[in-house]
């Protein structure tokens, strides 16, 4: 039997099928979800517009706040990396290009960068950014871009980056997604990885997320990011280039500070 949150988000989503295509997997697999995975809770959030309290009240529920609480630091970090995920796994539908249109932004240079995503998300149609994200990531063969840490390091796939990450996960305890077709080193499963981290959806040791950030992703995830603002076929993709370069400049810039 399903739970309240799942049955809520399907009915936001107009559908099981519906709910599958935006979260990106087969619709066989979330039948047999009883609730949402924990992996899976803000994708779900983004895509139906229901909150992760409602989705999952037992890892996001009200509770007495103690002193291992996240603070708002980290707890805007996870919704960062969040966000890149999400537009990183899959193109964003109509709904969700709305939300990004509503987004502001100050002086500062993430600031400026939310702003451009927003104008952005203004001036394409879901049809045409959908298009925009095959021909960038998936293509006829290939796409344009391979955002894996094994081929930005190696230059191909499945190599030993991503053999260094499993056993990095298995230290944290982490497992892949069961329903996940990804190897774990695509750009969009690691930016889910370091919001959890980030924001305590994962059990962990203090620094365990400048530790994934700097032997999984500062080493290439900058260098992508920088690709992808300057494609020639990038038109929004191009500020979620700016956007992920700006954050990362942030986070290396955070993590070389005394802890």
């Amino acid at each position: 039997m399903r739970d309240t949150g799942l049955n809520d988000a399907i009915a936001a989503a107009g559908g099981i099928g519906a709910l599958a295509r935006k979260i990106g997997i087969a619709q066989p697999s979330l039948s047999k979800w009883t609730r949402v995975p924990a992996e899976r809770v803000v994708a779900v959030e983004t895509a139906t517009g229901i909150d992760r309290s409602i989705l999952r009240p037992d890892l996001y529920g009200a509770a007495v706040p103690s002193a291992d609480a996240v603070d708002d630091v980290d707890a805007a970090r996870a919704q960062e990396y969040a966000l890149l995920a999400t537009l990183l796994a899959r193109a964003p539908d109509g709904a969700l290009l709305q939300r990004l249109s509503r987004l502001t932004g100050d002086d500062s240079l993430l600031g400026q960068a939310h702003a451009a995503l927003a104008e952005g998300a203004t001036q394409v149609t879901a049809e045409a950014v959908e298009r925009e994200y095959h021909d960038l990531f998936i293509g006829v063969g290939r796409g344009e871009f391979l955002p894996y840490a094994s081929y930005y390091l190696t230059g191909f796939l499945y190599e030993r980056p991503l053999a260094n990450l499993r056993g990095h996960l298995a230290r944290l305890g982490l497992e892949r997604a069961v329903d996940q077709s990804e190897p774990e080193d695509h750009i969009a499963i690691l930016c889910e990885i370091m919001s959890g981290l980030a924001g305590g959806r994962y059990v962990a040791a203090k620094d365990a997320d400048r530790e994934l950030f700097e032997a999984h992703l500062s080493p290439w995830a900058p260098r992508l990011f920088k690709d992808l603002e300057r494609a020639e076929r990038a038109d929004f993709y191009r500020h979620v280039g700016k956007l992920g370069r700006v954050f990362m400049d942030i986070e290396t810039e955070a993590f070389t500070l005394p802890s």
